[in-house]
This record gives C-alpha cells, sequence and structure tokens, in this order.
C-alpha cells in the first residue's frame, strides 16, 4: 500500500499565476440556454472562469509563479536541485516541458526535470516524489510547478463550463523543525474511462475520421480527441472512494478533523465537496474554495487555492489536509505542517 511517511521536509512558499480574461459561465456559450447555464453553475458552484489567451500555455503561467516565487522568497537559483512539473497541457507532445522549464528559469544544468502528466491528482503525487527526493543526501529544494491551459470547445455541455486556465509553482526543501507528513496515493485503472480523451493518443491516431465534430447523446457537439466525462461515475468516485482515504489518512496521522487549520481539495465541483465534507463531518468554515473564481483547474487547484485564499493566513504553524482526485481514476491525500509559508500575491497576466 502506498502509504507514506517523512519528517524535517516541508512546503516553505506557493505562487500562482492566472490569466486576466474573466469569463462569465452565464454569458460564455449561445450553445447553452439561461437555464441549462444557471443549473450548472449551481450544481458546480463555478459562475466564472480564468482563460488563457491564444499562445498562451500552462508553462507560461508556471514559469510566472516559480520566477515570483524565487524572487520573493530571494532563493538561489543555483541551489535548485529538482523541477517537477504537473500538467496533461505540454507544450510539445516531445521533450518534456518540465526540461524547458529548467532552461527558461535559468537553473543549473545539475538541475533534475521531468514531466508528471497526471490530471487532479497531480499536486499530491508531486509531493511525494518531492519529498522523497528531498531525502536524498544532495537534494535539498525542489520546485513542483502545476499548471493548464487547454482549447475550449463550446460545445461541449460536459465541460465547457467547468475548466479554467493557470499555473503555480511550489517550494518543497529540507527543515530542520520536526514536521510528520502522511501521505497516501490510490489509483483505480478499471475506471479509466471516467474521464479521458477516446483520441489523439498512439492506441487511437489522429485521423480525419477522429477530428470529425459529432453530436453526443448529452447534445454535445465534439470530436473524439476531446475529454469525454462519465459524470455520475465521477461522483460516485468522488463521494465514496475519496472520503474513504481523507478518513484513514487523518487516522495514520493520530489526529482529527478538529485539530486540522484548513482542508484544501481539489477544486472539482462545490456540491461533490460539500458533500462527502459534511458526510465526514469536517468543520465546513475550515474547508477553502476558489473555484468560484477560477473553475476547476485541475492539477493546479490545490496550490492555487492556497495563494487565492490563504494568503496571511499561514503564519506560525497550521496544519493543513490536502486531497486531490480525478483522471485515472487516482487520487492521494496529504497531511502535513506548514511554519510560516510563503505565499506570494497572485498574478495575473
Amino acid at each position: 500500500m502506498a502509504e507514506l511517511f517523512w519528517d524535517n521536509i516541508e512546503i516553505a512558499g506557493v505562487a500562482g499565476a492566472v490569466p486576466k480574461r474573466v469569463i462569465d459561465n452565464l454569458n460564455y456559450s449561445d450553445f447553452f440556454t439561461e437555464k441549462e447555464a444557471k443549473s450548472v453553475i449551481k450544481l458546480t458552484g463555478i459562475p466564472q472562469r480564468r482563460l488563457a489567451d491564444k499562445g498562451t500555455c500552462a508553462s507560461d503561467f508556471c514559469y510566472a509563479a516559480a520566477e515570483r516565487l524565487i524572487k520573493t522568497m530571494k532563493i538561489d537559483r543555483s541551489e535548485i536541485d529538482a523541477l517537477i512539473y504537473t500538467t496533461q497541457s505540454p507544450d510539445f507532445r516531445m521533450p518534456a516541458t518540465g526540461v524547458t522549464l529548467q532552461h527558461r528559469l535559468n537553473l543549473p544544468k545539475t538541475t533534475l526535470a521531468f514531466d508528471l502528466p497526471l490530471g487532479c491528482s497531480g499536486f499530491v503525487y508531486g509531493l511525494s516524489i518531492a519529498f522523497n527526493l528531498c531525502r536524498q543526501p544532495h537534494i535539498n529544494q525542489v520546485l513542483i510547478l502545476d499548471g493548464e491551459s487547454k482549447k475550449r470547445l463550446k460545445t461541449d455541455k460536459a465541460s465547457s463550463l467547468l475548466f479554467g486556465d493557470g499555473g503555480t509553482a511550489a517550494l518543497i526543501r529540507k527543515t530542520d523543525r520536526k514536521n510528520p507528513t502522511y501521505l497516501s496515493l490510490l489509483s483505480d485503472g478499471s475506471r479509466w474511462q471516467a474521464l479521458y480523451m477516446p483520441a489523439g493518443g498512439y492506441r487511437n491516431p489522429t485521423s480525419l475520421e477522429t477530428l470529425k465534430m459529432k453530436k453526443r447523446e448529452d447534445g454535445s457537439i465534439r470530436h473524439d480527441e476531446w475529454s469525454t466525462m462519465d459524470g455520475a461515475a465521477v461522483f460516485e468516485f468522488t463521494i465514496t472512494d475519496v472520503p474513504c482515504d481523507i478518513k484513514n489518512t487523518v487516522n495514520r496521522a493520530q489526529t482529527s478533523f478538529e485539530d486540522i487549520d484548513y482542508f484544501v481539495f481539489h477544486q472539482a465541483n462545490k456540491f461533490m465537496v460539500d458533500h462527502f465534507s459534511k458526510k465526514l463531518k469536517i468543520p465546513i468554515d475550515r474547508v477553502i474554495y476558489s473555484l468560484h473564481k477560477f473553475g476547476n483547474t485541475a492539477s493546479f487547484s490545490i496550490p492555487l487555492t492556497i495563494v487565492s485564499e490563504l494568503k496571511g493566513q499561514l503564519n506560525g504553524r497550521k496544519k493543513l489536509l490536502m486531497s486531490g482526485f480525478g483522471i485515472g481514476l487516482s487520487w492521494g491525500t496529504v497531511v502535513t505542517e506548514v511554519d510560516n509559508c510563503t505565499i506570494c500575491e497572485l498574478l495575473e497576466i
């Protein structure tokens, strides 16, 4: 079982960047009636989102966030030992965007850099790798960059009003203080079709047929190189498997929901998160949301929520529980403490 533990490693700082462009979901697409749009907004809690301009990639937001973090914390670039870039919208199919970010950020050639192609669980998985790297004698600081920026199909009723663009940067480093951190990672590939892209990869390569726009059962019009989601399956997964993992991780950390200062969940859908929070009897005033501002921001929703909603709130020692869950299906939970964690002002670019 992937139940992990570390001590003497911390999340030292977080920065974020989002597009200046704000999208009002009520007026985003003529494909939705006003009644349909209002229904989606009420269910998801997403009245608006941020969308990138044409030509701006997820890596551009991550680059801006990393630069802000490095300058704010006065980090010596030569002392960054690794860079992990989590995204499902890389600049190119090859090479890995993390390697190009190493160059753009002027990090030394000794910096380990790679991509982690995960979605909504990506930040928690990235933390597991970064914390493990910091256990090595010659690795002291790791950057985790998370970002997404994708084309949107206004004719997709399942997802066109959900997702937002942007990127974040987090610094993970060794610390002299005791900081017991508990993390779990899980996956269930039997349910991979709950949220996936049918074509465009090597299993089903691009062709004229895969790019043909087709009308779907729910009334959407999309091609096969666009994501498809079984909303009922995702909902069932979120309210069953995810709460069990959260409860198990809290128990393993020998703590309680009352002892945790903030709960930062993947910003998927307010109704779902509210539902399992109430099911677990989590103090609802400690559950932090940013989806009403930015939408579902996939792999970077957890760090973006920290930047957007917890600046000025992480002075001193605070205990956080973070849980990411989604495409794969994959999910994970972490319980850790931060101590005067640096939270940078959110950038808009």
